[in-house]
């Protein structure tokens, strides 16, 4: 049960006490050592009287029902509805940061809409959603909201998914995503220097969580990596990054190359041309990889699924709008009978392109 020091403050568990004083957090491999009353670099969580709490539970940045492919997840429940929501901060430091209204605001006070974890799981049933993300910024800074919200969820029979970064400790990983039904990591590039110089954290840790989900829970998992020009996006390192996925995950782990836009720290840069994403998805494919996919761009026939065996059209995409669908109720190819992986439905959801901006309280 969730031990409360407010209303919107919690009393966390991973941390421990310095030989100097400090409180040392031990959510995630950044390890902020806080002096009394300070935050660490997520925001969010705060040594208050020598322990650490997180200062921002059952307050959000907003709620919204997506398609499901918007996470994007493309063989989790296609065609259905999610709702969405965040909280603010992460305990990442990204120079490109998409979402940096959110991740990096410092307004809480302000910015947050306030629900309880059963609000959302009963908002989520009443809107007909099959599922609640944790998303917009990293789940991994409000461990305590989102675990307690998976739980709420659990007992309606709705599904829970992460979007994160995947930059948390092992133990804490075991906790979360016990209560997870599917996750999107962002594997942010494929180089220690990206992840240090670009991303303030490390590579190693994120590579643990990814190979952690695929083999020790039941979790299903897709991959997202934005890709920068100039920055992640040479042959070398797609060529490395798509040989280690089929290497330590297997060839059935969706991954979807996505486009960056100028924003935050790094507006200097231009926009991805859809080129990149059809190479880094070439390569990919001639790596041995089943399901590939590009992302922030309209391009049809590289957003479908094929199946591998025969490469017939399986689940036809145009943006977040399902078209064709020639999966049987099992999740067979119905040209050749192969299994696509992933979590499906006897019959796809029609929720469409939608988005649904929703009040709570």
């Amino acid at each position: 049960m969730t031990d409360f020091v407010t209303e919107d403050t919690v009393r966390t568990r991973y941390w421990h006490v310095l030989t100097d004083g400090r409180v040392q957090c031990d959510l995630c491999p950044r390890f902020c050592k806080l002096h009394k009353d300070q935050r660490g670099l997520c925001f969010v969580r705060q040594n208050l009287n020598d322990q650490i709490v997180m200062t921002s539970y059952g307050r959000s940045s907003g709620f919204a029902i997506d398609p499901i492919e918007k996470k994007p997840l493309s063989h989790f429940l296609p065609g259905t509805s999610v709702f969405s929501f965040g909280t603010a901060g992460c305990n990442l430091a990204c120079n490109f940061c998409q979402n940096w209204d959110i991740s990096k605001s410092r307004e809480m006070d302000t910015l947050m809409s306030k629900a309880s974890p059963d609000a959302i799981a009963q908002t989520a049933r009443d809107n007909g959603c099959h599922s609640v993300a944790y998303t917009y910024n990293d789940p991994v800074v409000f461990h305590e909201y989102a675990i307690d919200t998976a739980q709420a969820c659990r007992n309606l029979g709705i599904k829970s998914v992460a979007v994160s970064a995947g930059y948390v400790c092992p133990e804490p990983r075991v906790e979360f995503y016990q209560w997870m039904d599917a996750a999107n990591i962002d594997l942010k590039a494929f180089t220690e220097k990206f992840y240090y110089k670009i991303a303030g954290g490390h590579l190693e840790p994120v590579l643990e969580t990814i190979k952690y989900i695929k083999h020790e829970t039941s979790v299903w998992m897709e991959l997202t990596t934005l890709i920068i020009p100039d920055e992640n996006d040479s042959e070398a390192e797609l060529e490395a990054m798509t040989q280690w996925v089929v290497e330590n995950l297997g060839p059935d782990v969706p991954m979807h190359f996505t486009a960056f836009h100028p924003d935050w720290r790094m507006r200097n840069k231009p926009p991805t041309p859809p080129s990149s994403l059809s190479l880094a998805r070439k390569i990919a494919l001639k790596n041995g990889m089943h399901y590939v996919y590009v992302g922030n761009v309209h391009d049809k026939s590289e957003q479908s699924t094929y199946c591998h065996s025969c490469k017939r059209l399986l689940i036809g995409r145009d943006w977040h709008e399902l078209s064709d669908w020639n999966l049987d109720a099992s999740g067979n190819c119905r040209f050749c009978g192969e299994r696509c992986a992933g979590v499906f439905n006897p019959e796809h959801g029609n929720w469409g392109a939608k988005r649904k901006a929703v009040l709570m309280g």
